[in-house]
């Protein structure tokens, strides 16, 4: 069992109500919405359980409950009391081995016996089109169709009758009601008249069947390709690793590692987990992981992610995360999140599958009563009927939207976007306005030291000293003096406090002394004058460099200032660009001031920019932006992105940036390419353009399909035909999204 979310006092990350803990079940035995919703509703009467989702198209459901004691065997026999079976997965809602395979291959082999039962039916029915003559006795129609009915139909059955225990029904009632109707006149007529050429119908309920079966065959062959690109995924992770201890090499699981190990990775194997190189070069095809085309060339101190491949160099790699801390654990966590969170279009599908099956039930004795009172045979009647309950199968109203969200969810994973619920999808597609942080989204996020100045004290000391005060910290740009000062192989003194000062900068003590360092904002707050550097630092902040001023908090002096460049990435004006000819509007926040955010803005073709803007400020836009009517989407990856990122329809948070960003987060770009964003648009917008058009042929199908049945125009064998035909289209139709590649490759 897994947490389905995390404690956290941190009121910036998206979602964190108390601890709930979630269980994995695969089912077995659904056909169809309606027994979804049938699994979903047992389910939810478990005391302790807050809610189900089932998901037709990968045949699993979520369960989250609020005690992690409650025992599964609990929520198994709830769902084998409504009819069905189920089985605790121990890690992710798809098995990346497939287990489900072998009942695939049963039932192709179901279908390939009813399909040489039902040739001579259908040679029959050539004949007797061409000769008005029966080629096959009834007799020996009835020994063909047994069977069928036998050995292909039964599996009908028992989801039937756990539908009728219930008070329900689903696809496998109709069917099995259609075709034991078709059957069982047919036999009545034989026994009646066994000497005649009575009115028989076992064609009909021998190829309804094998229609059936082949629908069902093809639909599980598609179900199955949609979600190669997640199983893909999950099959990155080796099962063994090559452990070093004292030189000497020994092989042990993967799962066994931890932090610190030293681990050896040959030539042409996968990382077993995430860590840092300690020896050796190599390039490394992180495709499956982050959708990048070419191998990474990877040194000593390089980080590597579990899953990818390693190139022709032999390395040695310090173990940093293992488990659910690795890069690809958190991806395949989110891809469940995805993948078990139910879109707000599915709610109006259940409720309709809830009362499906009772209607066209009543619509069935409706065409017997109507077929009846116009005149006709009474078999003729019941007949129709029969075309009625096979022809309105609500299996394409189930699959038309988990599909769509599997092809779409893992189409993105594989090119390095990451989405983290249905509702992200949706919310996407309509993004009106593009909010991005500056530093670490549209920069690279590692600045380098272009100029320093105005100190009175040695310029190595100064240098010394603000990298000290700033140890602790992982900003960017203290990073980059902290980089500067140990090139220079300058020693730093450990401060005995230090603060961030989010947005603004950092206080440190260093032997007594207070220290400030920060922007323009933060000195004017401690009353330290900046006016005699500002012609030199002005000159810096016109190429697009960030200044950071440091002082005495004591005696309210300036010590100097240091200018820190932070190039744009060299994709960002690339994504600027598609997103403005998409008519979609762009602004950049940014706590810098306002000539270092005009000239970054202007390299990469933004107009609208605020700058100088505190976190809490970049909340105050978003929401600005809501209430102009706009679907707001943010990018950032810093703590300071996070209340943003939280606040927007849609947070997106570089894969590059902090823990906290990215839980605050809707969906994580796997790689630092801004041209993903434009991309994560283009793929919501298939998505949901599949999610539609499913719906569509499904309600289409059932709403000209039923009251052809009921006038007579089907025949039984042709409504079942017609019913499989409709329920692998919604799935082939959700398939072509798997064709769908990134601009950014």
């Amino acid at each position: 069992m897994e947490p389905s979310t995390s404690p956290s006092s941190d009121p910036c990350v998206r979602g964190t109500p108390p601890l709930r803990w979630r269980h994995s079940l695969s089912i077995g035995g659904m056909t169809c919405a309606g027994c979804a919703g049938r699994v979903e509703k047992a389910l939810t009467t478990v005391d302790g359980v807050i809610g189900a989702y089932v998901n037709l198209a990968t045949d699993h459901a979520s369960v989250t409950v609020q005690d992690r004691n409650l025992p599964e065997i609990v929520l198994v026999r709830a769902v084998e009391n409504a009819g069905f079976t189920a089985k605790k997965i121990n890690d992710h809602l798809l098995d990346p081995d497939d287990h489900a395979y072998s009942d695939q291959q049963r039932l192709r082999w179901r279908f390939l016996i009813a399909a040489a039962l039902s040739l001579p039916f259908v040679v029959d029915m050539g004949f007797m089109f061409s000769s008005g003559q029966m080629l096959v006795t009834p007799v020996a129609q009835w020994v063909l169709a047994t069977p069928v009915l036998i050995i292909a139909g039964l599996q009908f059955l028992r989801p039937a009758i756990g539908a009728l225990l219930a008070g329900s029904g689903n696809m496998d009632l109709l069917v099995l009601l259609g075709t034991s109707a078709a059957y069982g006149l047919s036999a009545f007529n034989v026994i009646m008249w066994p000497s005649e050429n009575p009115p028989i119908y076992f064609e009909a309920a021998a190829l309804v069947t094998t229609f059936i079966l082949l629908g069902k065959v093809l639909e599980a062959r598609a179900k199955r390709a949609t979600t190669d690109s997640i199983r893909a995924l999950m099959r990155l992770k080796p099962e063994t690793a090559h452990l070093l201890v004292s030189g000497v090499e020994s092989t042990v699981r993967a799962d066994a590692l931890a932090p610190g190990d030293l681990i050896a990775v040959r030539p042409g194997e996968v990382i077993p987990m995430d860590g840092v190189v300690v020896q050796g070069e190599s390039a490394v095809d992180e495709a499956m992981i982050s959708g990048e085309n070419l191998p990474i060339p990877k040194s000593i101190d390089a980080p590597v992610t579990g899953g990818s491949l390693n190139g022709a160099g032999y390395l040695h790699i310090r173990v940093t995360a293992v488990g659910a801390d690795t890069v690809l654990a958190r991806m395949l966590a989110m891809v469940d999140a995805a993948l078990t969170s139910k879109a707000p279009v599915q709610q109006l599908v259940d409720r309709i599958a809830a009362v499906f099956v009772p209607v066209v039930v009543g619509l069935a004795v409706l065409t017997i009563i109507g077929w009846t009172i116009y005149g006709a045979d009474w078999q003729d009647a019941l007949i129709n009927a029969v075309s009625v309950l096979v022809i309105a199968c609500p299996c394409a109203l189930g699959l038309a939207t988990p599909t769509a969200v599997i092809a779409g969810t893992g189409a993105a994973a594989r090119n390095g976007i990451l989405i983290k619920n249905v509702e992200a999808i949706e919310s996407t597609a309509q993004i009106q306005t593009v909010v991005f942080d500056k530093t670490g989204t549209i920069t690279e996020g590692r600045p380098g030291i272009e100029g320093l100045g105005g100190f009175e004290e040695n310029p190595d000391e100064f240098l010394r000293l603000i990298a000290s005060a700033q140890a602790g910290s992982e900003h960017p740009i203290a990073t980059a003096i902290i980089t500067e000062a140990k090139s220079q192989g300058l020693e730093l003194i450990p401060p005995e406090t230090a603060q961030a000062l989010v947005g603004r900068g950092f206080r440190a003590s260093i032997n007594g002394r207070g220290l400030i360092i920060g922007n323009r904002v933060l000195m004017a707050e401690m009353g330290i004058d900046i006016s005699a550097t500002e012609q030199d630092t002005q000159a810096h902040e016109a190429h697009g460099a960030t200044v950071v001023w440091a002082g005495d908090t004591s005696s309210k002096t300036l010590l100097g200032w240091i200018a820190v460049a932070d190039p744009p990435r060299p994709t960002s004006s690339d994504a600027i660009a598609q997103l403005h000819d998409n008519a979609v509007a762009t602004l950049m926040l940014t706590g810098d001031n306002h000539r270092t955010a005009d000239a970054v803005a202007a390299r990469i073709g933004i107009y609208n920019i605020a700058s100088e803007v505190p976190p809490e400020g970049k909340v105050d836009r978003v929401i600005a932006l809501q209430k102009d009517g706009r679907t707001v989407a943010m990018v950032g990856d810093g703590i300071n992105d996070a209340p943003a990122l939280a606040t927007a329809d849609v947070g997106i948070s570089m894969g590059s940036g902090t823990d906290v960003a990215m839980a605050s987060a809707d969906i994580v770009l796997m790689r630092p390419d801004l041209r993903l964003v434009p991309d994560a648009m283009d793929i919501s917008k298939l998505t949901v353009r599949k999610i539609r058009q499913n719906l569509f042929f499904a309600f289409a199908y059932n709403v000209a399909a039923l009251p052809l049945a009921m006038l007579g125009v089907l025949t039984p064998v042709i409504a079942g035909a017609a019913m499989a035909i409709s329920s692998v289209s919604v799935v082939t139709n959700a398939l072509t999204l798997k064709r769908w590649r990134s601009s950014a490759v």
